[in-house]
C-alpha cells in the first residue's frame, strides 16, 4: 500500500466528500456552523474536520468552517467551545487527548464531563509498536523481555510531553512491568525517524505516519494497541493476542459540543457523522490510513469518553507523569 501523507488524505477524503449524494437537509444550522480543532493544521482532527465541514456546506448550504486554535495541550480550543452559545454553531473536533486531559491539567478552566456534550466518535486509530528491523527480538514477547533486562534503557520517542504517544506509551511500562524512558521529540515524524537512526528504540505511531516505512522495511511493527486487529495492518497481532491483556490504548477523533446545546440538534449531527462515515468511498480512504469509521450515538460516545477519562487519570497517576 502506498504511504499517504496527511495532505495527501485531506485531498483525497475531500474529493470523496464531493462525490457522495447529499444527505436530508433539516432546519438546523440557521447560520454559518464553526468546527474548532483545538491542534495546528494537518493532523487528523483537522483532516476528518475539513472533511466534514466540505460535505455539510454542500447538505445544508451553510458554510461549516473549520477554525484551528491550538495551544496548552488543546486545552484552548476546547475551552472556546465549552464557552460557546449552546446553539450548535459552535462544535469541537478533538483527539484522544480530550480524555487525557483531566489527569494531565488538573486546573483545567473546563470540566469536560459537564461543559461539553458528546456527539459522536467519528473514526478510532490504534497505536502502532514500531522498532528496527535490527533490534534482536522477533515479537512482542522478546521486546519486552528486553524491556525488563535493561531497566530504564529502553528508549521511546514520543510527539511530546502529554500527547497520545507519551501516554500509550506510559500505559505500555504499567501494564507490561517494563520502565522505558520517555523521550520527547515535537511530532510523530520526528519519532520514526528518531528510531531508524537509533535515538530511541520503539515508537507508539499512529498508522499514518509509519506505513511507508513498514511497507519499505525501515521500520518493523510489533503489535498494535487496538482489541482488534488494525485493517491496514493486517498481518500484525494486538499486544492483547501476544499475551499482555491489560494493554489496550484506542485513538479516535471524535465531535463535541456545547453542554446545553439542544439534544435534537445533537442527535442530528450525531446522525450526520455517522450517514457520512458510511460512505463507501470515505470509508475506504479511512481505513487505508489505519483510521476505522465509528459514527456512534451520543449516549454511546458519551460512555465511552467517561470510561476512556476514568481510565487514563489512573494511567497519568500510576505512571507519575507530570507536565511542567
Amino acid at each position: 500500500m502506498k504511504h499517504i501523507s496527511r495532505i495527501t488524505l485531506a485531498a483525497t477524503l475531500a474529493a470523496c466528500a464531493v462525490a457522495a449524494p447529499p444527505l436530508r437537509a433539516q432546519k438546523f444550522p440557521e447560520k454559518g456552523v464553526r468546527i474548532v480543532v483545538p491542534f495546528g493544521t494537518g493532523g487528523g482532527s483537522d483532516v476528518f474536520a475539513r472533511l466534514l465541514a466540505q460535505r455539510w456546506t454542500e447538505t445544508y448550504g451553510q458554510q461549516f468552517v473549520v477554525d484551528n486554535r491550538p495551544g496548552a495541550g488543546s486545552t484552548l480550543g476546547t475551552e472556546y467551545v465549552a464557552r460557546a452559545p449552546a446553539d450548535g454553531h459552535t462544535l469541537l473536533m478533538t483527539s484522544a487527548s480530550y480524555s487525557y486531559t483531566p489527569g494531565l491539567y488538573p486546573k483545567l478552566r473546563y470540566d469536560p464531563l459537564k461543559d461539553l456534550a458528546a456527539v459522536s466518535q467519528v473514526v478510532s486509530v490504534p497505536f502502532v509498536l514500531c522498532v528496527l528491523p535490527s533490534l534482536p527480538v522477533k515479537d512482542l514477547r522478546d521486546f519486552v523481555r528486553l524491556a525488563r533486562e535493561r531497566p530504564g534503557q529502553v528508549l521511546y520517542a514520543s510527539a511530546g510531553p502529554g500527547s497520545a504517544m507519551h501516554l500509550a506509551g506510559a500505559l505500555f511500562g504499567v501494564a507490561t512491568q517494563t520502565k522505558l524512558t520517555h523521550v520527547p521529540y515535537k511530532g510523530g515524524a520526528q519519532t520514526a525517524t528518531a528510531v531508524m537512526s537509533g535515538e530511541a528504540t520503539v515508537a507508539f505511531n499512529t498508522p499514518e505516519t509509519v506505513m511507508g516505512l513498514l511497507q519499505a522495511k525501515r521500520l518493523r511493527a510489533l503489535a498494535v494497541s487496538t482489541r482488534e486487529r488494525a485493517p491496514a495492518l493486517p498481518d500484525v497481532p494486538t499486544a492483547i493476542e501476544s499475551g499482555f491483556k491489560d494493554y489496550e490504548a484506542v485513538g479516535w477523533f471524535g465531535l463535541f459540543a456545547p453542554a446545553k446545546t439542544p439534544a435534537a440538534i445533537v442527535e442530528q449531527v450525531s446522525g450526520d457523522v455517522a450517514k457520512t462515515m458510511a460512505l463507501a468511498a470515505i470509508r475506504e480512504r479511512a481505513l487505508q490510513v489505519g483510521a476505522t469509521p465509528v459514527g456512534n450515538t451520543p449516549a454511546q460516545f458519551d460512555r465511552f469518553v467517561r470510561d476512556e477519562i476514568a481510565k487514563w487519570t489512573r494511567i497519568v497517576r500510576d505512571a507519575g507523569i507530570k507536565l511542567e
